[in-house]
């Protein structure tokens, strides 16, 4: 569902984490065990939010924090994210960093709002639709569905959403079916 060279989001994009995989007992938050994180970025557009993008890494550190953004979030764009040091190079990177610190919202008030809407959507979406039964090895593939169906929400015609995913199924490369039962 996804164009190999669909354009990055550009502007501010908020960015932050979160897991999936359901409930787990154990550590919480970053390496909890038996979950996969996925890396969120949100396009703001007028305070609005516009277009998303999401995949899962390996470990919230910066070399995959970092090829994330390189891949999906256009050079000079504002990146609003936490403090977490993942997201240092920001700058090298030759981007605008702004860190939303936590002292400065309120208790109730999410550091990266419009990414925690996405992460919970995303979350009662897989929930609802999957029944929370998705394989960590092919979670990629229904963030990519997630992302197609909700940056295309305020579409006025189905019959063009059903043109748009088969001409991105004409364009992009086959995938044999060893690849979808084992994807790398």
């Amino acid at each position: 569902m996804v164009l190999p060279n669909r354009e990055k989001l550009s502007g501010i994009v908020e960015v932050d984490e979160t897991l999936v995989g359901g409930k787990k007992t154990g550590k919480r938050g970053r390496g909890a065990e038996g979950k996969t994180l996925v890396i969120i970025a949100v396009e703001l557009i007028n305070r609005r939010m516009g277009r998303v993008r999401l995949e899962t890494i390996e470990q919230a550190d910066r070399i995959c924090i970092n090829e994330f953004i390189k891949n999906n979030i256009e050079k000079g764009s504002t990146i609003v994210t936490d403090g977490w040091k993942g997201y240092t190079d920001l700058k090298k990177m030759k981007y605008e960093h702004i860190i939303e610190e936590k002292t400065v919202k309120l208790d109730d008030e999410n550091i990266t709002p419009n990414v925690h809407k996405i992460a919970s959507l995303l979350k009662r979406w897989l929930l609802g639709t999957h029944q929370n039964f998705t394989s960590s090895k092919k979670l990629n593939y229904y963030l990519d569905e997630y992302a197609f169906r909700y940056n295309r929400r305020k579409s006025n015609s189905r019959g063009y959403l059903f043109y748009v995913l088969l001409r991105q199924a004409v364009l992009h490369e086959p995938i044999y079916g060893k690849k979808l039962m084992n994807p790398q």
